[in-house]
């Protein structure tokens, strides 16, 4: 077995299995902003990550790939019901989002929850290297950084959680709550998106645990009496910023925006959102103000069309179901009152697209609207902002998203007043050239200075801090 310095523990992979038309499986690397930002990170130090393959009861050996050593968690389908789709999304995602929508409580989903998180922790105890560091990754594994430090004392544990986490008056009504704090508190430095997000974990620690906390950590009995400090604050993530300047200056995707606004109809404005389907997007409320504005006359479907992307997303979950119904079905009476025989007032797309046709789209689009109710952070309204190379555009923000601390050149909106996102669309849409680029190269600055690798280096700063003061308690206890 491999032993690894540096261990990432996440739910998935970073890779997707797939068969060609022969039978024969293969691997590629998955998208997303956390493969992106680690695998500079692994190569380096010769990591291992510790994930499930993506796909139910197959059994895969540990394996290499593009010089990280992968190490696959075996899940059966009744546990991806369970620990998955059901505590994962079902419980702690509404829970985490200030229950938006209702959480379920099943204590079936809980055990497979503990178990799965066994197995997580267990692999990534036989993977580590003496004296490693382990960095978990969200709210599916918050159990882990406990389980592994029982396993192994002599690893340096960090856990980052990419959701938010809510105020105590909602967390109390997890039943397994003290189990979660616990398990979080296995870790040294323990990451949130926003400063809010690590003062309601302090205070749900203070609450139910009584542990004293201060602005410089958490302190953790341990059973032989003595304490430990585990540090909790805001490491705000962020995307790879290069990537999707270099991608918008390419003459191709250029072109390919051009065709996007010709193949709309040419309207004056395009209004742009980009989520997954979730109800935490804000999408209904967003289809609604739009919508009244086409009533109100504020805007005609001749000048100003709005182009809504929903990637699926759980779509097992009854919740999202429903979700995409009632959007469907609102987007079919906006359309059916307003469209003409040469324009659409919305035009809908339940898919999702490769990266170079999401830049397209950003730099097509005249106006960005994020209008999440809950957001961790809202990587789209980063990437929307990197693409913008010609400092035009406007960012319609929502207060709720974790993006809104960084980013307070957007518009800042609050999704539930349905009257001043309709004002704010409407500032957005009339804003002079002028104000829409001392507005975007101040966003721009902000997104390009705080990318990605700077996210991943300043956790992983705070990780080595860490083992560096756990290594001088330890020779000052040993001198004793």
């Amino acid at each position: 077995m491999t032993q690894a310095d540096l261990v990432v523990v996440a739910n998935r992979l970073p890779v997707d299995r797939v068969v060609d038309a022969s039978g024969e499986p293969s691997w590629r690397r998955s998208p997303g902003g956390l493969v992106t930002a680690l695998e500079p990170v692994m190569r380096r130090a010769d990591g291992a990550w510790v994930g499930w393959p993506g796909q139910p009861d197959i059994d895969v050996e540990p394996f290499e790939f593009e010089g990280a050593h992968l190490v696959p968690v075996r899940l059966s389908a009744d546990e991806v019901e369970k620990y998955y789709e059901g505590m994962s999304n079902d419980t702690f995602w509404p829970l985490y989002h200030d229950v938006i929508a209702e959480p379920r409580y099943r204590r079936v989903w809980w055990d497979a929850y503990v178990r799965v998180n066994e197995r997580f922790a267990a692999a990534a105890a036989e993977v580590a290297a003496d004296g490693a560091e382990v960095w978990v990754q969200d709210y599916q594994l918050q159990l882990v950084p406990r389980m592994l430090r029982e396993l192994r004392p002599d690893l340096t544990i960090g856990y980052f959680h990419h959701i938010p986490f809510p105020a105590y008056g909602l967390y109390s009504q997890l039943p397994w709550r003290r189990q979660v704090l616990e398990g979080l508190l296995g870790a040294d430095v323990i990451g949130f998106q926003r400063v809010a997000d690590a003062g309601n974990f302090a205070r749900a620690v203070r609450r139910v645990l009584r542990y004293a906390t201060k602005a410089t950590g958490i302190t953790v009995p341990q059973e032989d009496g003595s304490t430990r400090n585990a540090l909790a604050k805001a490491f705000p993530i962020s995307i790879d910023a290069a990537s999707y300047i270099e991608l918008a200056r390419r003459p191709d995707i250029q072109a390919r925006a051009a065709e996007i606004r010709e193949g709309l109809g040419n309207p004056k404005k395009i209004l742009l959102g980009v989520d997954r389907l979730d109800y935490t997007k804000g999408i209904r409320h967003r289809l609604k103000a739009f919508g009244e504005l086409l009533h109100d006359g504020r805007v005609s479907v001749e000048d100003v069309t709005l182009l809504q992307v929903a990637s699926p997303s759980r779509e097992r979950v009854e919740a999202y179901m429903q979700l995409r119904d009632e959007i469907e079905l609102t987007v079919g009476r906006i359309n059916g009152d307003f469209d003409t025989t040469g324009h659409t007032a919305i035009r809908y797309l339940h898919q999702a697209y490769p990266r170079e046709e999401m830049v397209a789209l950003f730099l097509a689009a005249d106006v960005m609207l994020v209008t999440a109710l809950r957001d961790g952070m809202n990587l789209v309204a980063k990437e929307y902002v990197a693409a913008r190379v010609d400092n035009r555009g406007v960012l319609v923000l929502s207060e709720f998203a974790g993006a809104a601390d960084e980013l307070p050149s957007a518009v800042r909106i609050n999704p539930h007043d349905i009257d001043g996102m309709k004002d704010a669309i409407m500032r957005a849409i009339e804003m002079p050239a002028a104000e829409q680029g001392r507005r975007m190269r101040a966003l721009r600055k902000r997104v390009m200075d705080y990318d990605v690798a700077r996210w991943s280096r300043s956790f992983l700063e705070a990780l080595d801090e860490a083992k560096a003061a756990r290594r001088s308690t330890s020779a000052t206890r040993g001198e004793s």
